[in-house]
């Protein structure tokens, strides 16, 4: 159905634009790939690849020379993903039974790609093997990804990191036979939505402060910077803040039932539920804050108020058991009069646009954690920006760009880099970190005891095991220790509400390259080179 689906929405739109063409130029395409490009955003549009070189061959009777000079130059291909589980394969089985035409010219583009390669490095059959649109093995695959890249004149990531491990990781063979394809296109978010229309009074403010021209060009936005040393304009600006978080809190206590303390840190994680990301990272540091509260150790306490939010893909089991977990944590810590405003933690169901466009406002500590070289850019870590939430991440995706325009004093990082993770696996041995660290033992301990899980004998052993295994893919008990001390770090800073006040205007002042205009003029600058329409006058 998935096949069906893809090739459908393909090739209708494919046919509307011939359409158009050939009503104004008839069958004259040599001007079409000068006049038509295609962007196909991730592998799932990428059978447009051989659907377009059937139409001009079998449809416009162009021959495969002329049609594939057209298709190799309106094609852009645009990964999203270092996950190699993410990039689409499908059977060459189902090929042959749906689309057994454009079988045939994936075989041909195939054929004459290898020939490229064989040309380029004689002799290297085991090369020629790894960049094969088709892949061997008990079944063979056809490698949706090395078809975008084929057909492509333009390939990619979606932050400087994303790009730079594309290139010396997943593409190498590609990036070393076609380096001029390969380029960066850094995510964007749209402002109009995710801050002119979700956070009014934000944007009344900063309007009133710097002028209207941000909404249209986000780098005016640095105007705000000077702002932030005036002590009247961050009191309006936290006085904005606490009413978004009352309006954050009756969102969760209709949705979750949980009541949230609004002179509390709102601390959030809302994104895809998924291992990499590390959901489960965030739940230790929630045990351990836990864990202190039930020793006493108390003395200069932040309350804090945990909201986590995500969905879980229908068959992956472990994302589901982190929320059954988290619930289960949420369960036991809000229940406990000892803990009372101290902590709460709630998970919010059906996480969608319309609560993130009340959320992002209401954010004061934005999680962005995931295990660095697995995300490939984020934009929820830029919408959390832009609303004035400071980031506590690791460096991977762009929460390495966000932390360069807002300064390192205003982010809170932790965590290995990508090079350093992939030492780390050689020798990863998250047991013995685990008994040379207390504070992670006691963790560690709860879980264990079933703490949180009397009734349920077991229920959490495949999270257990996970966390404990060298094989972790997402070493996340490496990052556990760097993670907590960073968090006091965000405690102790929140305890002085100027001193956050100015983190929080700056991280919004300085948001301005994560506009989706900025990533878009340079799609078009670099791949699309339309001519740009006159802009029109705001009312």
């Amino acid at each position: 159905m998935r096949l069906r689906q893809q090739y459908f929405l393909a090739s209708a739109s494919l046919q509307d634009v011939i359409r158009q063409w050939v009503r104004v130029h008839g069958e004259d395409f040599s001007q079409f790939a000068a006049k038509n490009c295609f962007q196909l955003n991730d592998t799932h549009p990428t059978i447009a690849v051989a659907e377009l070189m059937r139409l001009l061959m079998d449809e416009h009777d162009l021959g495969w020379d002329e049609a594939w000079s057209i298709t190799s130059k309106v094609m852009a291909y645009t990964n999203h993903t270092l996950l190699p589980e993410a990039l689409e394969r499908w059977p060459v089985r189902m090929f042959r039974q749906l689309l057994p035409r454009l079988l045939d010219v994936i075989y041909e583009i195939n054929a004459r790609f290898l020939a490229e390669v064989a040309s380029h490095w004689p002799g290297d059959l085991d090369r020629q093997g790894r960049m094969s649109l088709i892949e061997e093995g008990y079944e063979q695959q056809i490698r949706m990804a090395y078809l975008a890249i084929v057909g492509s004149i333009s390939v990619n990531g979606v932050a400087a990191l994303h790009s730079e491990l594309l290139q010396q990781g997943l593409f190498r063979d590609f990036y070393e036979l076609w380096p001029e394809k390969f380029n960066n296109k850094t995510n964007g978010v749209t402002q109009r939505r995710w801050m002119a229309s979700c956070n009014p009074g934000m944007s009344a403010l900063i309007t009133e402060a710097i002028g209207p021209g941000w909404i249209t060009k986000l780098d005016e936005l640095r105007k705000l910077a000077s702002h932030a040393d005036d002590p009247k304009f961050r009191a309006r600006w936290r006085g904005i803040k606490q009413d978004n978080k009352v309006r954050l809190a009756s969102l969760i206590e209709a949705d979750c039932g949980v009541v949230f303390n609004t002179k509390a840190m709102f601390d959030v994680q809302v994104k895809r539920m998924h291992e990499y990301k590390r959901q489960l990272l965030n739940l230790l540091h929630v045990i351990h804050l836990y864990d202190r509260i039930k020793h006493g150790d108390t003395a200069n306490w932040t309350p804090r108020c945990v909201l986590i939010g995500g969905k879980a893909a229908p068959g992956y089991y472990m994302a589901k058991q982190i929320i059954k977990l988290t619930n289960n944590i949420a369960k036991v810590i809000n229940n406990d009069p000892e803990v009372g405003d101290k902590l709460k933690l709630a998970f919010l169901p059906n996480y969608r646009v319309t609560a993130m466009e009340i959320i992002c406002p209401g954010t004061d500590l934005s999680e962005q954690i995931s295990t660095a070289g697995k995300e490939a850019s984020g934009t929820g870590n830029m919408k959390f920006m832009m609303n004035g939430a400071v980031t506590i991440g690791t460096l991977d995706g762009a929460n390495i760009e966000i932390r360069e325009e807002v300064g390192d004093e205003n982010f809170f990082l932790f965590g290995l880099t990508a090079q350093q993770v992939e030492e780390r696996r050689r020798d990863y041995n998250p047991v013995a970190i685990i008994n040379a660290d207390a504070d992670i033992a006691r963790i560690m301990h709860l879980l264990e005891s079933g703490h949180f899980n009397q009734f349920e004998k077991g229920i959490f052993d495949p999270i257990l095991h996970s966390l404990t295994s060298p094989h972790d893919p997402w070493l996340t008990i490496a990052d556990l220790r760097g993670f907590i001390d960073a968090q006091q770090q965000a405690s102790l800073a929140y305890q002085d509400q100027e001193k956050w006040a100015r983190m929080s205007i700056l991280n919004t002042a300085f948001s301005g390259k994560f506009s989706t205009d900025r990533t878009m003029l340079e799609y078009n600058a670099e791949i699309w080179k339309l001519q740009p329409l006159p802009e029109m006058p705001m009312n």
